[in-house]
Order: C-alpha cells, then sequence, then structure tokens
C-alpha cells in the first residue's frame, strides 16, 4: 500500500516538473486523456502583516469582520431593520447615506453579534447578503497619527475629508506607518493554475503563476507607555512632541497634540465624530511633527554656534556686551563672557555678534577676548568687509553647513507627505528684496531662530540628535524591523555633518548649565535624579496671540540615549513648560517613573506652566 501511494506521488512530481512523457498535456503514462483534465485556479490570500511597539506588544492587526449588502431601497424595510438590530431609528438611512457621499456601494460593516443576529434571521430578508472579511483592528487608542489607516478601510472618512476640508484636504490625510509600508503589509496574493486528473492529480498548469508572498510585520521602535504617557502630558494642548534615541534615530514617541484614536477614521458608524474632528480648529488630524514647519527660536542658536565655530569666526571663549540696542534679550542676566555661559543665559544680542561674524566676516568679531573691559561692539564693526558679493558667498556657505544638520530637505521618514523647512539663501533674498537690498541688518533674526527659518518638529529633533553624537546622525525612523529582519536601508546610512566633532563638544557645557542654577531651563532640572540633562530653551514670537515655546535635549548629557524636541502653541516662556515636559519624559524613558516632587508637574503642564509655582 505504502509502495502504490509513493509510486503515484512520485509520477506526480515528475509530471509537475515537466518531467516524463505526460508534461505536453496531449498523452500520460497514468491513462488519462488530454480532455479529461481540468483546469483549476487557487488563489492565496496573504493576511496583512501587524504592527508591534519596541517591546512587541501588539499595536495593529487584523479581525474578522461582518458586513451585509442591501437590496435597492424599494424593496428595503430599513425600519425592520433597525429593529433587528436594535439600532435607533434612522440609523441604517444615516450610514448608507454616508456611503453613498463617500462614493461606496450600499454595503454596512456589522459587529459580531450583528452578524449573528443578521444570519439567524437571514431567510426573512432574501435581498441580503452577508459575508465576512477581515478588517484592522487598534489594541491602543494611543499614537493616532504614527499609526494611520488602511486606506481600502477609510473610504468613509476620505469622502467626509474632501468635502468638509476642501483646501486642507492633502495635509488633512495621513495615513501614517500603514500607508507608507502598505505594499509590505499587504503582501502579495498568489495564484496557481494546476490542470488536475480525476483522482486530483497535477499535470502542469495551464497558465502562468503568480508567487505568493505573505505580509510582512512591522516592529516599530515606539515606546508605547512612554507615547500614551506623552499625550496625557499634553492634554488638550497645540504643539508636538519628538523623543528618539540618538544613536539609532530610532523614534520612541511621536505625539501631534491636539490626538486622535487612529480607529476614529476607520469605526462603522462612526461619521458625527469623524465630522467634528474634521472640523476642529485646533486640526488634530494635522501631522505636526512632519508637516508643520516653524522658526525654531532659540534652538536654532546651536546650529548658528557650531557653524560659526567650523568658520572660525568666533572662539568658545568669545565675549559680548548684551547690547540691547541691537536686539532686546527675553531677560536679565549677567554678561555672557563666553559661550557657555550665552548658551546658559540665551543671550540674544551675544547670537547676533555670532551670526554677524558669520556673514561679514568682521575680524574684531572673530579676536578672543579675556575678562576685562574690552567691548567687541560698535556700529561700525564688520562694515570695511561688507560687500555684495562677500555677503553672498557667506550667508551661502553658512547655509551650506547648516543644511548638513538634515536641515531644509527632507530626512528621509517614514511617513507621508513630510515636508522640507526652510533656510534661506541668498537668492531667496535676492528675488525677494533684490541683489543689493539686503544686509546682515535686514536678515539678522536668523541669529535667533526666527525670520525665514523654519525647522519641522523632527527636523528638530534630528538637530539635537547632531550635538548629541557630535556631529553625525542616522534618519530617523518609525519602524526598527520588517519582518525578522531590520528597518529600510537607508536608516542604516550614517550621515555627518559637516561641522567637525570638537565643536560640538565646544556646545555641551552650555547646555548642561541651562539646566544648572540661573540658567533659563533651571526649573526643568533631573539632578536630583542623578540624571544630567542638556537642552536648549526658545520662544518663539508670534503676532497673532501669545508667544509660542520651545525646547530641545538630550540626557544623560554624557552618553545621551533620548533626545527630546517639544513645540507648545501659545504657552508663553520655553523654560516655564516646554523644558520640563521634556524633563518629564527623560525621566519617564530612563527611570520608567516619576519621582514624586515632579508628579504636581504633570497637572501643571496640563493646565499652564510651572509658573504656577511661585504663587
Amino acid at each position: 500500500m505504502r509502495t502504490t501511494f509513493s509510486f503515484c506521488w512520485l509520477l506526480s512530481v515528475l509530471l509537475l516538473t515537466g518531467c516524463g512523457h505526460g508534461s505536453s498535456g496531449e498523452q500520460f503514462s497514468a491513462g488519462f486523456a488530454a480532455d479529461s483534465l481540468t483546469n483549476v485556479r487557487r488563489v492565496y490570500q496573504p493576511r496583512r502583516g501587524r504592527l508591534f511597539d519596541r517591546h512587541d506588544s501588539l499595536l495593529v492587526a487584523d479581525r474578522a469582520t461582518g458586513w451585509v449588502s442591501l437590496p435597492p431601497r424599494p424593496l428595503f424595510d430599513s425600519a425592520a431593520f433597525n429593529r433587528l438590530l436594535g439600532w435607533p431609528a434612522g440609523a441604517v438611512q444615516a450610514r448608507l447615506a454616508a456611503a453613498r457621499r463617500a462614493g461606496l456601494p450600499a454595503q454596512l460593516a456589522l459587529n459580531q453579534p450583528e452578524t449573528d443576529t443578521l444570519r439567524r434571521h437571514i431567510r426573512a430578508w432574501p435581498g441580503l447578503r452577508v459575508w465576512r472579511q477581515r478588517a484592522r483592528a487598534y489594541a491602543t487608542s494611543a499614537a493616532g497619527s504614527v499609526l494611520g489607516y488602511r486606506a481600502a478601510e477609510a473610504g468613509p472618512f476620505l469622502g467626509q475629508a474632501r468635502t468638509l476640508a476642501r483646501g486642507l484636504f492633502f495635509r488633512l490625510r495621513n495615513g501614517g506607518t500603514e500607508a507608507y509600508y502598505n505594499d509590505l503589509l499587504a503582501g502579495r496574493r498568489g495564484a496557481y493554475h494546476p490542470r488536475l486528473d480525476p483522482r486530483g492529480h497535477a499535470h502542469g498548469s495551464w497558465a502562468a503563476d503568480t508567487a505568493y508572498r505573505a505580509g510582512q510585520d512591522l516592529h516599530l521602535s515606539l515606546d508605547l507607555p512612554l507615547q500614551a504617557y506623552a499625550e496625557r502630558l499634553l492634554g488638550e494642548r497645540k504643539g508636538y512632541v519628538v523623543a528618539l534615541e540618538p544613536g539609532t534615530g530610532e523614534i520612541l514617541a511621536c505625539v501631534s497634540a491636539p490626538t486622535y484614536d487612529a480607529a476614529l477614521l476607520t469605526a462603522v458608524g462612526a461619521a458625527g465624530r469623524r465630522r467634528a474632528v474634521l472640523e476642529n480648529p485646533d486640526r488634530p488630524l494635522l501631522n505636526r511633527p512632519a508637516l508643520l514647519a516653524n522658526p525654531p527660536g532659540s534652538v536654532f542658536k546651536l546650529v548658528n554656534a557650531a557653524v560659526a565655530l567650523q568658520l572660525g569666526a568666533i572662539r568658545p571663549t568669545a565675549s559680548f556686551r548684551c547690547d540691547q540696542s541691537l536686539l532686546p534679550c527675553a531677560h536679565e542676566h549677567p554678561r555672557a563672557r563666553n559661550l557657555t555661559q550665552a548658551l546658559k543665559y540665551s543671550c540674544n544680542p551675544y547670537f547676533y555678534r555670532v551670526l554677524q561674524a558669520v556673514v561679514n566676516q568682521a575680524p574684531k568679531l572673530a579676536v578672543d577676548s579675556v575678562a576685562g573691559p574690552a567691548d567687541l561692539t560698535g556700529p561700525t564693526v564688520g562694515t570695511a568687509y561688507d560687500t555684495v558679493a562677500a555677503r553672498h558667498a557667506r550667508l551661502a556657505e553658512w547655509r551650506r553647513l547648516a543644511r548638513s544638520f538634515g536641515l531644509d530637505t527632507l530626512l528621509g521618514v517614514d511617513v507621508p507627505r513630510e515636508m522640507p523647512g526652510l533656510l534661506p539663501s541668498p537668492a531667496y533674498y535676492d528675488r525677494a528684496r533684490g541683489r543689493r537690498g539686503w544686509t546682515f541688518r535686514s536678515i539678522y533674526s536668523l541669529s535667533i531662530g526666527q525670520g525665514e527659518i523654519n525647522l519641522t518638529g523632527l527636523q528638530t529633533a534630528n538637530v539635537l540628535a547632531c550635538v548629541a553624537n557630535r556631529g553625525w546622525f542616522y534618519p530617523p525612523h518609525f519602524v526598527r524591523g520588517i519582518g525578522r529582519g531590520g528597518p529600510l536601508p537607508r536608516f542604516l546610512v550614517k550621515h555627518k555633518t559637516l561641522v567637525d566633532s570638537v565643536h560640538f563638544a565646544a556646545l555641551i557645557p552650555g547646555l548642561v548649565a541651562a539646566l544648572g542654577p540661573g540658567g533659563t531651563a533651571e526649573q526643568a532640572s533631573l539632578a536630583d535624579a542623578g540624571i544630567t540633562v542638556a537642552g536648549k530653551t526658545g520662544t518663539v514670537q508670534n503676532d497673532e496671540g501669545e508667544d509660542h515655546t520651545t525646547f530641545a535635549g538630550f540626557a544623560p548629557a554624557t552618553r545621551p540615549r533620548i533626545v527630546v524636541a517639544v513645540y507648545l502653541e501659545n504657552a508663553g516662556f520655553g523654560g516655564l513648560s516646554a523644558a520640563p515636559c521634556a524633563a518629564l519624559l527623560m525621566e519617564k524613558y530612563l527611570r520608567g517613573k516619576i519621582a514624586k516632587r515632579r508628579k504636581k508637574w504633570e497637572y501643571w503642564l496640563r493646565c499652564g506652566n510651572l509658573s504656577a509655582r511661585r504663587r
């Protein structure tokens, strides 16, 4: 018996591989005529890949969902249908109307109890067809802007967005990871076309086969507890938080606030809630860290200082008087006698002089000063060296070095429609003001990260990764593993800035001092927890209301494990809101908990800032 079975199995294999006399399909040693063979098409649908966080917690997976297709309206008793499924009066009509507006067929999704109920009574509804198919199910309500949605399931949402958002439709569409990696998640359907004899044995193929490829699971770099904590911390504020691992570029948390639940965009019967989100003036669907490019404020002083050091325009010991006639300072502080103190106090006139030394290249500004009465100031400084051609060349060189931080270009983050930001070039000012129509005095706002400079949240975090790594970065990314492999190859390519590592090292003492006594971010110190934080505060001027606040930093300062960039709209001074927010996230990630004395910060930050401590 076993010998006969083995022989038949071997014969089938030979026929499938084209061996033997029967492979042509005209005659067969088994005795079957060609006209007795049946052409069969077998299709294998791949399971869509799942999404996990960095701790292998399930985030998104497929789940079987029931569907019903409805007959034409004249033959359908919608009132009885609503009663059968326990729906309120008018529910089925409202869902069908939403489907029609989105250009979808007359089909409704059902949950498991509704599917079971309809199947039990299907004989009473001869015009209905009930079936099951797999749909995406979310295991978390966090990270909506990161996870995104499967486009095939988001038809009702996209239809509403086209109608309600109009000009903003392009910016509000954010398929997230689901859309960016759709081809890998979906896999590829396999279609096989064997010719079978009456016994079920295959004799070659009657058509070309399509190779099957399983959907790949994605392992995200997100730390789900940190992501959820960051979302709770921001509450109903407007702004963003980006936290990443500087040594790898892996994004640990990415919050666009106000937030939303990704499941809402594909949920059944959620048209009303989606409409409320689409019409919300705070635009919760806008992916702020990737799509909103804003002036970075004083955080950009780090880039200007690094470029000036590289070009030899200043040295770390350069001292400039806090001359309020050049540029007002946000707060009173002692004179900055070196770069470390300038970063600690975030002295605006100091950095005015720093960028002036780059653009005008005045020798007096490049001199190392010593403690004493000498002031490197004066209305005529650099004017003898400020020619139109030289000014163009020096601003172009400033921009070339600054772009190497990943600015004014796409970082290549694995998210749809990333924005490149802007670093103005000489040509930019030539078009706006004429070749001879601009001087350093008319573009000095660049020295404090305002004016025409625009950075996204992802770029701001990447700048701090460059500083933390002393001059290099890996492109930020959300997916650290595809299937059993690593991320996309481009995320393993190290990018080096055009600034030497020694100049980045010169910035660190000032960033640490900013979190120390008298520094702009003194309120956010984690020294009591044994964590040395390095960071820079920023306040972005806002002509339409209260100023925006920023902070970007990393911890621990010596061997950084986390970079955090925070941008809060209409939140005032950075040291009293953005910096404490970042400090809490650093402590949560590095220690797994928040010290009892800082638990009050969580409430203060959701409701205002730490200035409440002083009342």
